[in-house]
């Protein structure tokens, strides 16, 4: 994996290692595609996937910036992921107290400018929102597989407080997505 700022070549996509079912970690080592690491990283990916859905949609303007910076931690994540801790052969890319940090800052910011919530929020309303809304669910399973890499093999305790304040970040920026109309609430008990 590389270190931080340091630039990524992709000569060929296809390498056909993997065709039998295992793939390699950041530090070589060849490993099932159904191993938990892969499954924390792998479904990273697709959190990024679904912010860049997010992005493609029509967004407010000052959320841009915020979510394409995520999108770049995100590999930064994967790659922290991807290498167990105790390779310690040499600098390894890790998400940073910085990255969360910038993300709780974010949290304030927005998250100011709400009304107290009342109840529980149904994701939906705007387009938008209810692509942040789908993110926000995809980056809690990214964090659960994470704690669950913590606690079998090794990982980051940073990237997991990253994953935690991403959700919260994407519940804010939804419901922000959604000024303007009212909130759909959980009403609990309304069906019966």
């Amino acid at each position: 994996m590389p270190r931080r700022d340091e630039p990524v070549r992709l000569t060929r996509i296809y390498t056909r290692a993997g065709d039998a079912g295992e793939t390699s970690l950041g530090d070589g080592s060849r490993v099932p595609k159904t191993d938990v690491r892969i499954e924390a990283y792998g479904t990273v990916d697709e959190l990024n996937s679904f912010i860049g859905l997010a992005l493609a949609g029509d967004l407010p303007v000052e959320f841009r910036p915020w979510l394409e910076q995520v999108q770049n931690d995100l590999f930064d994540l994967g790659a922290d992921l991807a290498v167990p801790l105790e390779d310690d052969r040499r600098e390894r890319l890790r998400v940073t107290s910085g990255q969360v940090e910038r993300l709780e800052e974010l949290c304030d910011l927005v998250n100011a400018r709400l009304e107290p919530l009342r109840s529980f929020v149904l994701p939906g309303g705007k387009e938008a929102a209810a692509r942040l809304h789908v993110a926000r669910a995809v980056c809690r399973r990214a964090e659960r597989l994470a704690v669950a890499l913590a606690a079998e093999q090794s990982a980051n305790p940073v990237a997991l407080a990253y994953l935690n304040r991403l959700s919260d970040l994407l519940f804010i920026l939804a419901r922000a997505a959604n000024a303007g109309q009212p909130e759909l609430l959980w009403r609990p008990g309304s069906g019966s």
